[in-house]
């Protein structure tokens, strides 16, 4: 819990007026926010006509301007403290409509430029939601204090050496930056709308042998202007971890763009400081998870370590008790699925948040797995799951695979939820018979047979020594007795369709199933006889010899 709210006024100062900017505030800048939510057009109608306060922050995607003036004119008719305080949309505030509406709500409108991903907006709408003004002030955090992240350290540098500073890891992914003004030049303003550095402006760099010079040494690199660019003047220095040489890891950079005014003369100092300050805070977050990450890994049982229930609903503010939901998501296919999964796991999350804002999502091996402390109903998780494996495959071309178990009965139940998932998940058969999504309940039969037949197959001691009979008989007339016996019995005893599958006349079946009965003494009219065949013809391998 927050120990005061953040203000619209901070949100936006966290955001940057490169990502968003004020379109009107009726009640102020310091009307407080405390939660937030990411809708599309599918979930409005839910938020509709929910009870209760809604979330103070609504990001709306995908939703146009006529909706979104409907949506409003509804929500105004709430009491006022129900209502949502903010409205961050794309394009839908271009409406005079849509302002109109907002503006009687007593709701801000906040335009988000067209270019910003959603996600990010989402990632960064939350983090500057759980951070408590109460831990810093806005004008001097505290560069040497324990909790000190990379988007503190950036305000910092900016301030002292009055240029615009940008921190990014190694693949030149935006990690933090500084607040931006009208001097901020496109490689920085693309830089940070995109979340990454724009990949031509990042070719010219490597082509000035910008990013070697950074790579083989600790000096503070100085990337002239260039206007016909619209590059403005930079200063550059590596993160690195560990000494000088081959020992010493790179793990990022920090720039510092020129703006208006000169940067201070000691700026190439501050850098360096900053620096080393980087490198320990990235440092911290590679070695040594969060108490609260470790809570969520033992909650899902990833360590096969007890948890202490009560403590990890108190951190992370969840229900013990009530009915809950895992969803497990896997992927599938080559091109190594799981390490693109696991990069799109920033995007499970963003959306598991919009489905429900308590949430909790975490990456366990090639695995990414989702508990949901409340839903509405299990068809509307179902539904949920398949319109975000479709867009997966859709916007990020990644094929994956979902299980839920649904109810699960409290917290206590988390780690046995995921491993149920992970049976479903780890069976061909349910894949085959489920499709993408499947819930364990319609899974149960196909999860059961795979596990029954892999455990026979793993027990020689079960296995039925007269299919070896059968397999000699093959080898040694070039005949399909146990093709023929299986296709048999996967037809359900009709003659006439599996003849069809195989190709064969009926007669000719039946001749080879009076063979199969003869060799292997059994009668296929007798039930156990057939179940006992069907499931040793599945587990047991044909036989060599």
């Amino acid at each position: 819990m927050l120990d005061e709210d953040t203000t619209l006024g901070a949100l936006l100062s966290a955001l940057d007026q490169t990502v968003a900017t004020l379109v009107d505030a009726p009640a102020g800048e310091r009307v407080p926010v405390r939660s937030v939510v990411l809708v599309e057009p599918a979930d409005l109608p839910e938020h509709l006509g929910a009870d209760g306060a809604l979330p103070a922050v609504y990001l709306l995607v995908g939703v146009d301007a006529e909706a979104t003036a409907r949506w409003l004119h509804t929500v105004g008719e709430r009491d006022s403290g129900q209502r949502p305080r903010v409205l961050m949309t794309k394009g839908a505030n271009d409406s005079p409509a849509v302002r109109s509406a907002a503006h009687a709500a007593g709701i801000a409108l906040v335009h988000v430029h067209r270019h910003a991903r959603w996600d990010q907006v989402f990632a960064l709408v939350r983090r500057a939601l759980d951070r408590s003004p109460g831990q810093r002030t806005a004008d001097e955090p505290d560069l040497l204090a324990p909790d000190t992240d990379l988007f503190a350290l950036a305000q910092v540098v900016a301030r002292e050496t009055d240029g615009m500073v940008s921190i990014e890891d190694p693949h030149s992914h935006v990690l933090a930056y500084s607040a931006s003004d009208a001097s901020a030049d496109q490689l920085r303003i693309r830089s940070i709308l995109g979340r990454e550095g724009p990949g031509d402006y990042l070719r010219i760099l490597r082509e000035w042998g910008v990013f070697d010079r950074v790579r083989r040494s600790d000096e503070v690199v100085d990337v002239p202007e260039h206007p016909e660019l619209d590059i403005r003047r930079r200063l550059v220095v590596g993160i690195r971890r560990g000494a000088d040489g081959a020992q010493s890891r790179m793990l990022g950079t920090i720039w510092l763009q020129q703006g208006d005014r000169p940067l201070r003369p000691d700026a190439a100092q501050v850098l360096r400081g900053a620096s080393a300050v980087a490198a320990r805070i990235i440092a911290r977050g590679l070695d040594a998870p969060s108490t609260e990450a470790l809570l969520i890994r033992r909650l899902f049982g990833a360590h096969g370590e007890g948890v202490d229930v009560p403590s990890v609903a108190a951190a992370l503010n969840l229900p013990v008790a009530g009915p809950a939901a895992v969803i497990g998501f896997a992927p599938v296919g080559a091109d190594d699925p799981a390490a693109r999964l696991n990069a799109s796991s920033g995007l499970l999350r963003l959306h598991a948040s919009a489905f429900r804002d308590d949430s909790v999502t975490e990456v366990i091996g090639d695995r990414v797995y989702v508990l949901l402390p409340g839903y509405h109903s299990e068809a509307g998780l179902s539904s949920w799951a398949r319109r975000l494996v479709a867009q997966l495959e859709r916007s990020r071309a990644l094929i994956v695979r979902a299980a839920i178990a649904a109810p699960v009965a409290g917290l206590t139940a988390v780690a046995g939820a995921r491993a149920e998932v992970d049976r479903v998940l780890d069976s061909p058969a349910a894949a085959t018979s489920g499709g993408r999504v499947t819930t364990l309940a319609d899974a149960r039969t196909a999860v059961l047979l795979t596990e029954i037949v892999d455990l026979i197959r793993e027990r020689p001691d079960l296995h039925d020594p007269r299919l070896r009979t059968l397999d000699e008989y093959d080898r040694t007339h070039a005949a399909e007795l146990r093709v023929s016996a299986q296709t048999y019995l996967r037809a359900h005893g009709e003659v006439s369709t599996a003849a069809a599958e195989l190709r064969v006349h009926p007669n000719t079946l039946r001749y080879r199933l009076r063979r199969v009965e003869a060799i292997l003494g059994v009668d296929l009219t007798d039930p156990a006889d057939r179940l006992l065949l069907e499931i040793q013809l599945a587990a047991v391998p044909v036989s060599l010899r």
